[in-house]
């Protein structure tokens, strides 16, 4: 029986991603639960000891996922780490009050193999202290595993097993073809996306709408909004065009 082309397209299109791994076990663990799930694509931000990669526990962890480790990479921001991806999801226990829209890993899994167009990243956080909010914010949604509430804890690679089982079940069984009726536009990538940011808020300084000083929580608030909208390639260019024509309005706020 043949796999049709898109469940097989999801397990290249998604991109696990650990921040300041503290445990190079945990590292290895990770490589482990992915693999099994048949995922391989490993990034490693700033992990907290050197040699992640050849560190023996993190071997020893892996468990037969070494290709794994081996073909992981190790940079220094987030931003490299999801080069190439339009689409990043944080997966944390913590709920914030600015965080974009919450998925289950089940609704994220139907998302993901359900779009072919779509380069997906899952990030976790530190073992510890989990995801920093700048993070959590430039994320098109927050992915929360279901728990017992009384005891909620996960540790990184039981996360990351949730959440790849779920996507290979997606991948499996639930992918869909995306709809084709009206038109369907390129999803923005990740940088494109906080360009446009970057760009608006220049603009919204420029109008005095927005005081550098005291931002409170204006940007926050839309990119919020538009994680909710999955901004495609075009639309960021006329967000952009809007910022552009703002500024040359202005030219001596620029």
């Amino acid at each position: 029986m043949n796999t049709p082309e898109i469940n097989t397209s999801v397990f290249k299109r998604l991109r696990f991603v650990l921040v300041e791994t503290s445990r190079a076990g945990n590292i290895g663990a990770v490589a482990r639960a992915i693999k099994t799930m048949g995922f391989s694509d490993l990034v490693l931000v700033n992990p907290r000891f050197p040699d992640a990669l050849q560190d023996p526990e993190a071997v020893a962890f892996a468990s037969g996922a070494q290709d794994v480790l081996t073909g992981a990479r190790i940079v220094g921001s987030i931003g490299q780490a999801l080069e190439g991806c339009n689409f990043a999801a944080a997966v944390s226990a913590r709920l914030r009050e600015f965080s974009p829209p919450v998925l289950t890993p089940r609704a994220f899994a139907g998302h993901v193999a359900g779009q072919g167009d779509l380069s997906a990243a899952l990030i976790f956080g530190n073992e510890r202290f989990g995801l920093p909010n700048q993070i959590v914010e430039q994320c098109n949604v927050l992915i929360n595993i279901p728990a017992n509430p009384d005891y909620c804890s996960l540790n990184l690679a039981q996360a990351a097993q949730v959440l790849a089982y779920e996507c290979r079940v997606a991948g499996d069984t639930e992918a869909q073809a995306p709809s084709a009726i009206g038109f369907h536009g390129d999803s923005a990538s990740l940088d494109q996306v906080e360009g446009m940011y970057a760009h608006l808020e220049q603009a919204l300084v420029a109008i005095d709408f927005l005081d550098a000083d005291n931002p409170k929580k204006l940007m926050p608030r839309l990119k919020r909004l538009f994680a909710r909208t999955q901004l495609e390639t075009e639309e960021v260019n006329i967000l952009r065009g809007i910022a552009r024509h703002i500024l040359k309005a202005r030219p001596d706020e620029r």
